[in-house]
C-alpha cells in the first residue's frame, strides 16, 4: 500500500469507494490497510483514536471483498467499504470502552451498541474507538483522562467536544464516517470547529442502546462526515427503531431522498436574538450572514422568527443535565462497574475512594451540583422550574416551525480556541450557548461548514435546525449549501500523504 493509495482512500466520500470497489479498480482490504496506515502515521500528533481494532476491520473488508467477487455488491448497505470509527462511549464487543475515564480504563465491552451494530451490519470498515471529553462532559475534549484530542486544522488547537475525536479523525481523513453523541451541542460544536458535517437527529430516531448514558432525556447519536450525502447514508443506515431502546423511533426516512431539490420554495428562519447575541464573534456572524444571503440566492425566503425563551436554555440544561448524570453515574460504584481503589477494609471509604480518583474533575463537579440539585428542599426551586422551562422552549420552536421549514443559526460563538485558553467552566460552558435550545426542545439539528473565518482562519460552521421528525429538512437546506461552499477537505496539512509529517 503506497501512501498515494492511502492519502487517496483517506479523500474519497461514500460513493467513490463504492464505484472503486464495484470497478475492482482496489480492494476493501486496501481501504482498510490504507486507513490503518494514515491513522498509525498521523494518531501521534491528533490522539484521535483511543483504540484501533485492525482485525475486525479486516475481518469487514474480507466480507465485502467476497460480495464483490460474488457480484453481490448492491446487496450490501450503504457504507459498503467505509472506513468507519466510533466515539468511546459506544460499546463494541471486544473493544475497550472507556468514555476517556479513569473511572472504566479497563472496562471490555460484552456487547455491542445499536448504532454501532448498525453501521457495520451497513458495510462499515471498523477501524476504532474514538477520543472524548470524560463521561462526555466537556466542550474541548480537555477533560479526557488519556489527553486532549488536536484539532487537524491547527494541532494547538482543541477540536471542540465531547466528540472532539470523532471530528478529528473525519477532518484528517482518517476515516470517512465516525459516530459522536450529542447532549447539548456535542456533534454540532467539534463539527464546527473541525469543519465537518455533523449531524444531531431528533431525539428517538437513533437508538441510545449501549451508548453510556450521559443525559438520558437528551442525548442524540449521530454522523459526522465530509459531505452532506455521507452524512445522509450514514443517517440511512443507523436510524430507526430499536426495540432495545423505548425512546426510539420507527421513522421511515429515506434521508437522501432530497438531497438535489435545493432550496426553492423553502422558508428558512433566521433568529435575531442569535446574531445580537453576547460573544458571537464578526468572523462568526459574518459567516452565517453570509450564508443566508446564499440560500436567498438560491431561492429560499428568509423568515425572521422569535424564540423567546431561548436564552433560559443554558440555565435549565446545566440543571437538568448534572441531575441526569448524577443518576447514570451512580452505577460507577468501584462494584459493580469501574475503578477499584485498593486497601480499603469498609465499603463506603472504598466507594468514597474509587470516585475521586476515577473521576475527573469536571465529572466530580457535575456529579456533586446534580446531587445538590435533587436534593430535598432544593429540587422544588431548580429541576421542576427547569421541567417548565423546557416545555416553554419547545413551545416556542414549535411556534416557530408554523412559520419554516428549517432554522439557520449560528453553531458556536467562536471557532477553534487554543489549548488552556479557556480555563473558567462557565466560559466553557457558553460554547454551546445556540446548540443546547435544540437538545432541550429535541429536534434536530446540523452542522455545515462554510469556509474558514475572516480573522483566526480556521474553520466555521453554520447550524441548520429542523422540526421534530422532519430532519429530512435541514438535509435539504444542507446539500443546497454545499453547492456553494463544496464539500469539507481534509485538513491541509493531513492531505496529500502529509499526515504525521
Amino acid at each position: 500500500m503506497g501512501a498515494a493509495s492511502a492519502s487517496a482512500f483517506g479523500a474519497m466520500g461514500a460513493r467513490e469507494i463504492r464505484a472503486g470497489l464495484a470497478a475492482k479498480d482496489f480492494s476493501a482490504r486496501e481501504v482498510a490497510e490504507g486507513s490503518l496506515a494514515r491513522i498509525d502515521a498521523a494518531n501521534k500528533d491528533l490522539n484521535a483514536f483511543l483504540e484501533t481494532t485492525g482485525q475486525l476491520a479486516l475481518d469487514a473488508a474480507a466480507r465485502i471483498d467476497a460480495a464483490v467477487a460474488a457480484g453481490t455488491l448492491d446487496e450490501l448497505g450503504p457504507l459498503a467499504g467505509v472506513p468507519v470509527a466510533f466515539k468511546d462511549n459506544m460499546n463494541l464487543a471486544g473493544t475497550h470502552t472507556t468514555c476517556s475515564s479513569k473511572m472504566l480504563e479497563n472496562y471490555v465491552s460484552p456487547f455491542t451498541a445499536t448504532c454501532v451494530e448498525r453501521t457495520i451490519a451497513a458495510g462499515g470498515i471498523p477501524l476504532g474507538k474514538l477520543n472524548m471529553d470524560e463521561f462526555a462532559f466537556g466542550s474541548s475534549t480537555e477533560t479526557s483522562a488519556f489527553g486532549p484530542a488536536r484539532n487537524p486544522w491547527d494541532v494547538t488547537c482543541v477540536p471542540g467536544g465531547s466528540s472532539g475525536g470523532s471530528a478529528a479523525a473525519v477532518a484528517a481523513g482518517l476515516a470517512t464516517v465516525t459516530l459522536g453523541s450529542d447532549t447539548g451541542g456535542s456533534i454540532r460544536q467539534p463539527g464546527s470547529f473541525c469543519g465537518t458535517v455533523a449531524v444531531k437527529p431528533t431525539y428517538g430516531v437513533v437508538s441510545r442502546y449501549g451508548v453510556v448514558a450521559f443525559g438520558s432525556s437528551l442525548d442524540q447519536v449521530g454522523p459526522f462526515a465530509r459531505s452532506v450525502e455521507d452524512a445522509a447514508l450514514a443517517m440511512n443506515a443507523i436510524a430507526g427503531r430499536d426495540v432495545l431502546d423505548c425512546t426510539s423511533q420507527d421513522v421511515g426516512t429515506d434521508f437522501t431522498a432530497n438531497l438535489a431539490e435545493g432550496v426553492r420554495g423553502m422558508r428558512i428562519g433566521v433568529v435575531p436574538a442569535f446574531m445580537e447575541a453576547k460573544g458571537l464573534t464578526p468572523e462568526v456572524k459574518a459567516k452565517v450572514e453570509e450564508a443566508a444571503e446564499h440560500l436567498r440566492a438560491l431561492g429560499a425566503e428568509l423568515v425572521e422568527v422569535e424564540l423567546p425563551n431561548a436564552q433560559a436554555a443554558m440555565s435549565a440544561y446545566y440543571v437538568l443535565g448534572p441531575c441526569e448524570a448524577f443518576s447514570n453515574l451512580a452505577r460507577f460504584d468501584s462494584v459493580r462497574y469501574g475503578y477499584c481503589d485498593p486497601g480499603h477494609t469498609d465499603l463506603n471509604s472504598q466507594y468514597e475512594a474509587s470516585r475521586a480518583v476515577g473521576f475527573g474533575p469536571e465529572t466530580r463537579r457535575r456529579v456533586m451540583l446534580g446531587s445538590y440539585l435533587l436534593s430535598a428542599g432544593v429540587y422544588d426551586r431548580y429541576y421542576y422550574p427547569a421541567q417548565q422551562v423546557r416545555t416553554l422552549i419547545t413551545q416556542d420552536y414549535a411556534r416557530a416551525y408554523e412559520q419554516v421549514d428549517c432554522i439557520l443559526a449560528p453553531v458556536s460563538p467562536r471557532t477553534s480556541f487554543k489549548f488552556g485558553e479557556v480555563s473558567d467552566p462557565t466560559d466553557m460552558y457558553l460554547s454551546d450557548m445556540f446548540t443546547i435550545s435544540i437538545n432541550i426542545a429535541g429536534n434536530g439539528g446540523m452542522s455545515l461548514p462554510v469556509g474558514l473565518g475572516a480573522d483566526t482562519h480556521l474553520p466555521v460552521g453554520v447550524q441548520l435546525i429542523s422540526p421534530a421528525f422532519k430532519d429530512e429538512n435541514m438535509f435539504r437546506a444542507a446539500a443546497a449549501l454545499e453547492t456553494v461552499y463544496g464539500t469539507a477537505p481534509v485538513a491541509p496539512a493531513f492531505a496529500d500523504g502529509k499526515a504525521g509529517e
